[in-house]
């Protein structure tokens, strides 16, 4: 018994570090989510995501949030206020890869443009 509970708890730890871990997007899309994110969502919550009329997204303010937690509020957005759901515009990877990004530290967009 204790050793069917403790394999449950092994697969379900495996499970979430497999589902956290998500796919890579490809450099140019991880570029365009990086783009989307510092102006599409920086002009709520900050061109520095250090808050606006929505909060800040920093390492520092989001440090207590699951990755998981986050991309559930990337994919629904927060019903009754200004924070829509982005579903229509992300899968699933990009909303965790997005999240897991926030956590450790949003990177800056890239100034590279090709001419």
């Amino acid at each position: 018994m204790v050793k069917t509970a403790v394999c449950g708890v092994f697969a379900a730890l495996l499970a979430t570090q497999v589902l956290a871990q998500g796919a890579v997007p490809t450099p140019e899309r991880s570029a365009q989510l990086v783009r989307m994110v510092r102006q599409d969502c920086g002009s709520c919550h900050g061109m520095r995501l250090t808050g606006g009329l929505g909060p800040a997204l920093t390492r520092q303010a989001l440090a207590a949030k699951p990755p998981e937690y986050l991309a559930a509020i990337i994919t629904h957005g927060i019903p009754g206020t200004p924070m829509p759901p982005w579903s229509a515009m992300l899968n699933s990877d990009e909303t965790l890869w997005i999240a897991q990004q926030l956590v450790n530290g949003f990177p800056e967009e890239s100034k590279n443009h090709a001419p």
